[in-house]
């Protein structure tokens, strides 16, 4: 585990008895209430300096609702310096007064709308959808991709559409690891590498594995490639607690991790883990 003050850019915290998440009703392990006193006794050992808050998917019609209330977490905890809330992009320009509302909050730094889980595999690309993503510019908002590995052919598309964007790839796009599958997923990272203004984060990976006999080994390749694509600038560093506990604890992921980037130097460690997200976030 690091031994020095780390970033985690993926921090999800719900309160069901608050707010309604559908998609827990599915999953025995997280349906409950996860808050800030339980991430700080998953996360004990780690010296976790700052948080970056990423939507849940409560109810569409409660995200404002969501964003307020992880706000006044932040006046509790600062260690909260950025808020990731959801908004509906595919209104496009209707989508407007929505992010206007969002731009009065400083600690509100990106949008995330969830693509994985649309029937239309062209969702990302409609003309409202694209102009949606492309005023987060106005707001000098970045974007959370949250996809499965084969979407990321249409998420090239999209960024090649909004070239005044910031992006970051959630979950290091999500490739098959439980089955040990690379391709279209390797071929994908590596244009996606190409753009500047996309980073990566180095979450999520546990649990596209095979959730009860995954491996260190399992991960590596992962690991290396996207190392190799995005080189040390512009990866980052996240927990994606609690829905990492599907798979291991907090803990075990920052170890292993830790481990698969010990062979790099401190500057370069310190990158992933700590400056690359102020820098994506704008933290500061």
């Amino acid at each position: 585990m690091p031994d020095f003050p780390i970033i985690d850019s993926h921090v999800h915290l719900w309160d069901p008895s608050l707010l309604r998440y559908p998609w827990l009703d599915e999953i025995p392990l997280l349906n409950r209430s996860y808050q800030l006193q339980d991430y700080n006794e998953a996360t004990k050992g780690a010296i976790i300096d700052k948080m970056v808050f990423v939507q849940c998917e409560c109810l569409p019609s409660q995200c404002e609702t969501e964003a307020e209330w992880v706000t006044q977490l932040a006046a509790v905890d600062p260690r909260i310096r950025g808020i990731i809330p959801w908004a509906p992009l595919e209104l496009g320009e209707g989508a407007r007064p929505i992010l206007e509302r969002y731009s009065k909050n400083p600690l509100i730094k990106g949008m995330r709308r969830i693509i994985q889980f649309e029937s239309d595999p062209e969702f990302c690309l409609q003309d409202n959808f694209i102009r949606g993503v492309q005023l987060l510019e106005d707001y000098n908002f970045a974007f959370d991709i949250c996809v499965s590995h084969m979407q990321l052919g249409n998420v090239i598309k999209l960024i090649e559409c909004c070239p005044g964007v910031r992006f970051i790839i959630d979950h290091i796009g999500k490739p098959n690891i439980r089955e040990h599958v690379v391709e279209p997923w390797r071929t994908a990272i590596s244009s996606l590498a190409a753009f500047e203004q996309v980073y990566c984060k180095l979450s999520g990976l546990v649990t596209e594995a095979d959730h009860g006999k995954w491996k260190q080994e399992d991960l590596s390749a992962y690991i290396r490639w996207v190392l190799a694509a995005f080189s040390t600038d512009r990866l980052v560093f996240g927990g994606d607690w609690p829905v990492v506990c599907q798979a291991a604890g907090f803990s075990d992921w920052l170890t292993i991790l830790e481990a698969e980037l010990t062979g790099l130097p401190q500057p370069d460690r310190t990158k992933i883990f700590y400056e690359n997200a102020i820098k994506f976030y704008r933290l500061n």
